[in-house]
């Protein structure tokens, strides 16, 4: 990555309407209907932006979505990128440098996650208020890095306490259930074992995942306030661990979408 890359993906971007939005979205696996909402859209596929990964599981569309939500300017991206691809970090993480370049001072993140805290369940969602990073790298570490930041990022805090406080509210004004945890980032595509299930929950994690770190990173490099919400699609529990059904995950984080998008737009509402 350079910044001559960055210049033009952002060029490509102006000369598609693309222009100052507030804040940027990352919908996750089988979160994809925000888009529905959003007026005056304008889109810029993957492959047509210099420089952009393409998305490549079947499940995430590679889009890049310019438009109007609660009267505030957005870009969302519908469908993101992984380490289980064949990415490095720097190339998932990508994007987040493109929509802090075209402008975004807030960014929202989702995932789908399995709950590792069997106190929750599926259909659930669960805001982040930490994270454990399992992915073996950093999206930092690369030559030449201070170009974009400074190298040594404090992650004492890596999510917006503020964004996170309305959210809580948020729910709770709307009665939604949203509970409030760790995220433990692993690379995949496989699921876990039920030894390595038991590990996690050891290690403090209420769920597991294959994405949102590396972003989550990136935006506290850029000193970009972050906020990341996690919609429970099963329940990892080692001693009735079930075969995992992909289908019935991508149908239990369609069915939890609503709430996740009322939580969204409500604070977009008020950002």
């Amino acid at each position: 990555m350079t910044e001559k890359q960055l210049k033009e993906s952002v060029s490509y971007l102006h000369k598609k309407g693309f222009e100052k939005p507030d804040i940027g979205i990352v919908l996750g696996t089988g979160l994809g209907k925000l888009i529905d909402e959003i007026k005056d859209p304008v889109v810029a596929a993957y492959n047509n932006i210099p420089f952009f990964p393409l998305a490549t599981v079947e499940f995430h569309t590679g889009k890049l979505i310019y438009g109007t939500l609660e009267n505030k300017k957005i870009v969302v991206m519908q469908g993101r990128f992984h380490l289980y691809e064949g990415y490095d970090l720097v190339d998932v993480t990508y994007p987040i440098r493109v929509m802090h370049q075209l402008g975004i001072k807030f960014l929202l993140v989702s995932n789908a996650a399995g709950a590792i805290n069997l106190e929750y369940q599926k259909g659930e969602m669960m805001l982040l208020d930490d994270h454990i990073n399992l992915q073996g790298g950093s999206p930092l570490a690369f030559k030449g890095v201070e170009r974009f930041g400074e190298r040594f990022v404090d992650m004492s805090a890596p999510y917006c306490t503020k964004m996170n406080s309305r959210l809580l509210a948020i729910a709770k004004e709307n009665d939604i259930q949203l509970h409030k945890g760790v995220y433990a980032s692993v690379v995949g595509p496989q699921l876990e074992t039920r030894a390595e299930y038991r590990f996690l929950g050891r290690i403090g994690a209420d769920a597991v995942g294959m994405s949102t770190v590396p972003e989550v990173i990136v935006a506290n490099h850029l000193k970009l306030p972050v906020s990341a919400v996690s919609v429970l699609t099963d329940e990892c529990d080692p001693d009735n661990l079930k075969p995992v059904d992909i289908p019935e995950i991508i149908e239990v984080a369609s069915k939890a979408e609503p709430k996740m998008i009322s939580l969204f737009k409500n604070l977009i509402k008020e950002l």
